[in-house]
């Protein structure tokens, strides 16, 4: 009775929104319906349709998890509330965009291959997190021991993985000789279009080389640059959204009111007109995408592992105090910013303090444990790379040093205290802290995963000079002054 309540209430209730759901057709396939879509693509396609009266509708997969997400949504027929907050202001919208949705592990895999075979679809869109799309961090190559693609190696037709269905999906649209779709990934990864394309192609070429060859040479893969914060939900958050529009909705987000996309204008099969709605079509993204995955997603990284280990929970309130908030600031404009393409045609000094008062929004409570997940899919390229970018221009990446070595300590103090760490290499993490008895032992062998550092630890002194000095640093004085130590002599 309550999500019946709800659903009239919505219907009902004046949101932003103007288009009947009667007008949408499936031409988007989307694969993870978590909170970041729904506050980032999913909004920019809602207002794409209303501003272009073309209306291009997405259908939701989900793969794994609970069902009650998916199951709340079909309730609501598909719709669902974004309430979008800066500092100061509220603004909440009633998503209409989608068209249906199913959880495989309920519904059968076999629902979600008819749906991506299904003629008039043009683009399956992904937001899998790192994670999903099953690649060694370091290569990014596909790993073909992942126990996903090992089993839909073996299973093709009843694929566990979304490089599986895609694949198998793919392979139906040729074999019926139906036109082809773009595959659009929307994870915070570099060149993710790239990464995508390389994991799918040689599953393909794993189960028949000619099926390679005709996606190599028919299906697209964009890249492109995501941005926006989007915590994941809470009952508080939940409750925020309820005052707002007087209603209940398990499926809406709260996020900041910013928002960018940058994309790479590759569709073989047409895509909507979401510049119109503030999206950008580039024909290079890696210049955009290098920038915010270093000096946001860097910056987040600093602050979760850090910040946690200060006893903060959420990255505002690192920001309310002045030695991580100057810390985070000398990190972009002094190493990460630094670590870009030295052509880039924006200004880092301006595009720093639009983040510093983005993670300074008390609106927005983004947990640092949050952002603290999967770190060995994120630390190559948010904190790895760079300080070997900087390390060939002769810059010394002490920031990035103290960042990685934050990193150190939270997983080893999670394992040290019986916590699980939520990291798909966490068994492994496990294994190697319980084998040593020192703390800098214990981060020594996680410095020595080749899939997160290569063999830098090895073979590169002032790489594990400067992590070993942060580490022993924190350890012996706490990350405050560890931090603020950094500021006032500009090395740990």
């Amino acid at each position: 009775m309550e999500t019946e309540n709800n659903l009239v209430e919505m219907a009902n209730h004046s949101l932003k929104t103007t288009y009947p759901q009667s007008e949408l057709e499936t031409n988007i396939v989307h694969i993870g319906f978590g909170a970041f879509h729904r506050g980032h693509q999913a909004v920019y396609n809602d207002l794409t349709n209303e501003i272009t009266g073309k209306r291009w509708g997405i259908f939701e997969i989900n793969m794994f998890g609970s069902a009650e997400l998916i199951d709340a949504l079909n309730a609501q027929n598909c719709m669902f509330t974004v309430v979008e907050k800066s500092a100061g202001s509220t603004n909440s919208r009633r998503v209409r965009t989608i068209t249906g949705a199913l959880h495989t592990p309920d519904s059968g895999i076999q629902a979600a291959v008819d749906k991506l075979t299904e003629p008039q679809v043009k683009i399956v869109s992904l937001t899998i997190t790192e994670k999903g799309y099953c690649t060694d961090p370091q290569s990014r190559k596909l790993d073909l021991a992942n126990p996903l693609i090992a089993h839909d190696l073996t299973n093709s037709q009843h694929p566990q993985s979304a490089i599986g269905l895609i694949v198998e999906a793919l392979r139906i649209r040729r074999q019926r000789q139906l036109r082809p779709f773009s595959v659009l990934s929307c994870d915070n990864i570099p060149e993710n279009g790239h990464l995508t394309k390389g994991a799918i192609i040689k599953f393909a070429n794993q189960l028949d080389p000619m099926l390679a060859l005709w996606i190599e040479q028919n299906v697209t893969f964009p890249n492109t640059m995501v941005d926006r914060i989007v915590p994941a939900m809470t009952a508080e958050q939940f409750e925020v959204i309820k005052a707002e529009t007087g209603y209940a909705d398990p499926c809406g987000v709260v996020c900041e009111d910013f928002r960018q996309w940058a994309i790479e204008d590759n569709f073989i099969a047409g895509r909507p007109d979401w510049d119109r709605a503030g999206a950008m079509f580039v024909s290079d993204v890696v210049p955009y995408e290098e920038m915010k995955l270093r000096m946001l997603n860097g910056s987040h990284s600093f602050l979760a592992y850090n910040g946690s280990l200060a006893g903060y929970e959420f990255i505002y309130q690192c920001m309310e105090d002045p030695v991580f908030k100057a810390a985070v600031h000398y990190l972009m404009i002094e190493e990460q910013a630094k670590s870009l393409n030295p052509n880039l045609a924006v200004d880092v000094n301006q595009y720093a303090q639009l983040l510093i008062e983005r993670f300074s929004n008390p609106n927005i409570k983004h947990k640092t444990g949050q952002i603290a997940m999967d770190g060995s899919q994120k630390l190559p390229q948010r904190a790895v790379d760079p300080y070997f970018t900087l390390q060939a221009r002769g810059i010394r990446g002490i920031a990035l040093a103290t960042l990685i070595a934050g990193w150190l300590h939270y997983v080893i103090n999670a394992v040290s205290q019986g916590q699980s760490v939520s990291d798909p290499l966490g068994n492994q993490f496990y294994s190697l802290i319980k084998s040593h008895s020192s703390p800098w032992e214990q981060a020594l062998s996680l410095l020595q995963i080749s899939s997160i550092f290569g063999t830098q630890a090895k073979d590169n002194a002032d790489f594990l000079n400067d992590v070993q000095q942060a580490f022993t640093h924190i350890e012996s004085d706490g990350v405050a002054a560890t931090i603020n130590h950094l500021l006032l002599q500009g090395h740990v």
